[in-house]
């Protein structure tokens, strides 16, 4: 810790970093964009990822900002506290193999639609394509940040076809034998996604026919999300941030807002990380100003087609 200290202090202190015409300063500002997005893909707040990195939050922002140099060592810790590399923290995973190099090459420069259709062939060729599970259509899962209200109108759609409904963070905290406060608390993030790629498969092994309601960050890693996407019929339940705010609140939950003065913020930006993985799903629904009803209403008939 001291070190990372003083290596902080060393960069606000330095006449010797990059100017804004440098060179150098374009890589500092393209690598602190990447932990900004790989920050709000996970959920996790600067000062939540300060400690899990356990380094200073004021480190942390020079870095998101690109004001500040910093040591491998700093960047070794961010990149465990975010699970990935360091090759995906610094933008360029695709560098290990020739196979790697040839298949980005391919990829580069295509349209969304079109990588698309390259993940759904490839799904084809490796057996992992969503046509290849024949209960997909009857197992419908609900994604999207706390608030949207998945869980309630998971229930109700259960309820409605005569189906099990099962909310995967109570089957995660049956498999660890503990509530999910308790999962981070022993055993971190990863610990909590182990748990949550483990609810889900056995889940998909037990019922063919199941209404989920899934955690919020389940599109944080993506062997999880294929996971999702390829053995049920996904449902992106969203709204806007001020209504998943005001509903979290009502439903008595104070805490996003006392613990954190920029808690409105943190929600824009994971949303914002995570929306192209949301938008994946198979429907949207989009609850924002609509009475549970009319949310309930529609459901039915996105899932009937």
């Amino acid at each position: 810790m001291e070190q990372m200290h003083a290596d902080s202090a060393a960069g606000d202190a330095g006449h010797d970093g990059p100017t804004d015409a440098d060179p150098r300063n374009q890589v500092l500002q393209a690598l602190g964009e990447r932990v900004r997005q790989l920050r709000a893909r996970r959920g996790l707040t600067r000062r939540g990822l300060a400690v899990s990195a356990e380094v200073s939050e004021r480190h942390l922002a020079n870095l998101e900002y690109g004001t500040g140099n910093v040591s491998i060592l700093v960047l070794h810790q961010i990149a465990q506290a975010l699970q990935c590399s360091m090759a995906e923290l610094l933008g360029d995973v695709t560098t290990s193999s020739a196979e790697w190099l040839l298949i980005r090459e391919l990829l580069e420069g295509r349209s969304e639609d079109d990588l698309r259709r390259v993940r759904v062939a490839a799904g084809e060729l490796l057996g992992t394509a969503p046509s290849g599970d024949q209960h997909r259509h009857s197992r419908i899962a609900l994604i999207g940040l706390r608030g949207a209200g998945k869980s309630t109108l998971a229930k109700m759609l259960a309820d409605d076809l005569g189906v099990p409904f099962i909310e995967l963070n109570r089957e995660i905290e049956t498999l660890a034998g503990c509530s999910v406060r308790e999962i981070y608390d022993l055993y971190g993030v990863s610990g909590y996604r182990r748990y949550e790629r483990r609810a889900l498969e056995e889940t998909v092994q037990i019922y063919a026919d199941v209404v989920i309601a899934t955690p919020g960050g389940i599109v944080s890693d993506p062997a999880t999300f294929n996971e999702l996407l390829s053995h049920c019929t996904t449902v992106w339940v969203r709204a806007q941030p001020e209504e998943h705010m005001s509903r979290v609140i009502a439903q008595g939950d104070t805490r996003p807002m006392a613990a954190n003065p920029e808690a409105m913020e943190d929600l824009r930006r994971i949303l914002a990380g995570r929306e192209e993985f949301y938008a994946k799903s198979d429907h949207v629904l989009d609850t924002s100003g609509q009475t549970l009803e009319q949310s309930f209403a529609r459901l039915k008939s996105l899932v009937a087609t």
